[in-house]
This record gives C-alpha cells, sequence and structure tokens, in this order.
C-alpha cells in the first residue's frame, strides 16, 4: 500500500510539471520593439503561454533556447484592407468570396475566410503573422466589415477578432456623381444620430424596440466604438471626410489617399490615421494627380499616423509588404516609422490590442531576420505565432523543389 500511494504521488507530480507551460527565450537579439522601448541591443524575449513574458537584457532561462546571434528579431508584420483568404484564383469566380454586390454594412466576409488558403503560406514568408481583411466594392457606399485574422493555419482560431471596422467606398464612380455617394453616407449617419436621439427622449415601446444589425453598426461607429475605414483619394474627398469626422464624432481612418500630400496639415490637425501603399507614385485617375513616392514620409513628418498595404493585387501579394516600407524609408520615411506603419500603427487602428509590438502581455508574434527586414537579400529564418513557431514553406518553395529535382525523365514528370 505504501508503494502504491508513492507512485500516486510521484505521478501527480510528473502530471503538475507536465501541465506548467514550457518558456521559450530568443536570446542575443537585436530587438525592434515598435514601442517606447525602441530597439533593445543584445535583449531577450521570454515567451510563455503564447505571451511574451518578458523582454531583458540579463542572462535568460527557459526550457527552450533560440539563440539568435545577434540577429533582427521584430513584431511580426501586420497586412491589412486585402482579401487574403478570401480569394485563391482571382480570375475563378467560386474562389472569391470577399465582395458581396447587394451586402452593405452588415456584410461579414470573414465567415468564408480560409485559413489553409495557399496565398496563407506565402505571405507568412515576408513576416506577415496577422492581416486585416476586408470587402472592396458594393452597390452601396457602406461594403462591409473588416476582421482580423492571425495566418497560422488552424482552423477555428484564425479569425481573431470579426467585424472590427466598418469599411466604406467613395470617391470617383464610372456612373453617377461622387457626391451622390457621399450624400448617402451623410444621410445615413444623420438618420441614426436622429433615431438615437428620438429613443432617449421617448418613452414610446417601439422608440425602445431592439436596433437592427445595420443600426447596432451604425450606432458603434456614431459612438466611436468601431473605425470608419473610407477608400478615397480625392484632396478634396478627404477634407469633407474631415467635415464629417468633426460633425458627427466617428472614429475616421481614410485608405487610399494618393491625393494627400497638399492636405497633410489637415490631416494631421484632425487626426486622421491614414492606410496607403508606398509604391503610388504616378497618377492612376483624376482622384490621384499628386501620388508621390514621398508621400508616406511626408505624412509622418506632418504627424499623420501612418500604415502601409500593398496596392493592386495584395492578397496576393502582401508578402511584399516589408519591401514597400523599404522604399518608404529610402524615400523620406523614418525605419522606426516605417516599422511601426506595418506593425503598431495598424495595430493602433484596427483596435488589435494584444499585437503589432513587443511589450509584455501581448501575443509572442514574432519574426526572426537574417539582417535588416527592409533590404531585398534579407531572409527571414524563424517566425512565430502566439509563441509557436510556423512553417515558412510555401506551395512556390514545393513548386521549386519538384521542378529543380534532378533526374533522367523531363522535369514536368518529377514528382
Amino acid at each position: 500500500m505504501k508503494l502504491f500511494k508513492q507512485t500516486l504521488l510521484a505521478a501527480a507530480v510528473l502530471s503538475s510539471a507536465g501541465a506548467m507551460a514550457q518558456t521559450t527565450a530568443i536570446i542575443n537579439a537585436q530587438i525592434h520593439t515598435a514601442s517606447e522601448q525602441g530597439v533593445i541591443k543584445n535583449g531577450s524575449v521570454i515567451i510563455e503561454d503564447g505571451k511574451i513574458k518578458a523582454i531583458t537584457t540579463d542572462a535568460a532561462t527557459a526550457d527552450v533556447i533560440i539563440d539568435a546571434q545577434g540577429k533582427i528579431v521584430t513584431p511580426g508584420f501586420i497586412g491589412s484592407m486585402n482579401q487574403l483568404g478570401l480569394v485563391e484564383v482571382g480570375a475563378v469566380a467560386s474562389s472569391r468570396d470577399g465582395n458581396e454586390k447587394k451586402g452593405g454594412i452588415t456584410f461579414d466576409p470573414s465567415l468564408a475566410f480560409n485559413p489553409k488558403s495557399t496565398l496563407i503560406a506565402y505571405a507568412r514568408k515576408g513576416g506577415i503573422t496577422r492581416d486585416v481583411i476586408a470587402p472592396s466594392w458594393g452597390e452601396s457606399p457602406f461594403v462591409g466589415l473588416s476582421s482580423t485574422v492571425n495566418l497560422s493555419g488552424e482552423f477555428g482560431t484564425s479569425v481573431v477578432d470579426s467585424q472590427n471596422a466598418i469599411i466604406v467606398n467613395l470617391g470617383g464612380t464610372k456612373d453617377g456623381s461622387r457626391a451622390a455617394s457621399l450624400s448617402e453616407f451623410i444621410d445615413t449617419l444623420e438618420e441614426q444620430q436622429t433615431k438615437i436621439a428620438k429613443a432617449k427622449k421617448s418613452d414610446k415601446k417601439d422608440d425602445k424596440a431592439e436596433p437592427s444589425k445595420k443600426e447596432k453598426l451604425l450606432t458603434a461607429a456614431l459612438n466611436g466604438e468601431k473605425p470608419v475605414v473610407v477608400r478615397v483619394s480625392r484632396a478634396q474627398d478627404m477634407l469633407e471626410l474631415i467635415k464629417v469626422k468633426e460633425r458627427f464624432g466617428i472614429d475616421l481612418v481614410i485608405s487610399g489617399a494618393e491625393d494627400a500630400l497638399p492636405i497633410k496639415a489637415e490631416l494631421a490637425a484632425a487626426k486622421v490615421p491614414v492606410i496607403l501603399s508606398a509604391m503610388a507614385n504616378l497618377p492612376g485617375d483624376f482622384d490621384s494627380l499628386n501620388a508621390s513616392l514621398e508621400t508616406a514620409g511626408e505624412l509622418e513628418k506632418a504627424g499623420v499616423l501612418v500604415a502601409l498595404t500593398i496596392a493592386g493585387d495584395s492578397s496576393h501579394n502582401v508578402y511584399q509588404l516589408r519591401y514597400d516600407a523599404g522604399n518608404a524609408i529610402a524615400n523620406g520615411m523614418s525605419r522606426e516609422g516605417a516599422l511601426k506603419a506595418i506593425t503598431s500603427n495598424v495595430a493602433d487602428i484596427f483596435n488589435i490590442e494584444d499585437a503589432g509590438s513587443i511589450e509584455v502581455g501581448k501575443a509572442a508574434d514574432l519574426a526572426v531576420w537574417s539582417a535588416d527586414p527592409f533590404e531585398f537579400s534579407t531572409t527571414l529564418e524563424k517566425v512565430m505565432i502566439n509563441g509557436v513557431e510556423v512553417s515558412t514553406e510555401s506551395r512556390h518553395d514545393k513548386l521549386r523543389d519538384r521542378y529543380m529535382a534532378e533526374t533522367n525523365m523531363p522535369r514536368a514528370y518529377t514528382k
């Protein structure tokens, strides 16, 4: 009986030890925190339960030690305003789930997010660990809702924050006047504002009825609880939107903003964040006559909160976000500002509280680089999402290995 009790005690101790969280430390790293701590040289990041437990320059101990050997560690990058995981092949309609013609403000494309999309692994190769997916078009100015996803590739846990912003399209159109869509946008906000005021004053049962999903979203926008991201390019349109922000108190974010240079002071004064492509340097239409490679840097210097995104087919090309950030640096943006523009600034805009910077308590979404991540020749050596190392192998790598393999048969026959 005594031996039996000792065996039970030993089993309990082993079980308890197994239940204790394993710690991981990345040591001897140059840590670019994208926070007020700036760059920490020869530092260590200690990870436990998928979170950053400590950041230190002292000797670190952990169950697992990863020696960075002086290499650079950054937060995982955050892509935005694309349809990663919502589209596979743009020319195949059945693989496109990011837009709905009659969707409207309540359209939530994250319900169709595919964490196993081949584009996910390719994006991870660029150090992307999270992404803000969003619809791009619809009949109404209100085209739907954005959501934040992680790129772990796991079913059930990849959509981490759904419906985190309202997406609106304004500006020039092929049919009709831009004034009509702007007027519809303003009228919709005004109508909801009136409903809210009426309900507060009234004792009638009808006025106290449960609001619709659309009304709840509009109320959240009017209360500043949910950002309103408006795609627009022309300077005058942005100035009109600043008036809308002041009138209704919405948390306005402008996406596109190719024509922002002439009104950088106004954007800064109104505290309107801007999401733009660092590579927009030529007018694509009459709304973007002032497009310039210097826009990101000039906006940063003016005090505008800038986030960088990929223009064009960003779903397939978000991998190149770090290269665009490098070009922004070459054209006047600060190195620290460029890092924040693809990490902490994106997190601030979309209220992503647990990612975007290397700080204690935040998710251990980290990237280890062979050198400066904004240099073309630099390689990604490790990437972690929630403290777990994930693969950087993509379909592109598998195809390369398949067709470059040595064989006596034609390359196309290699399997």
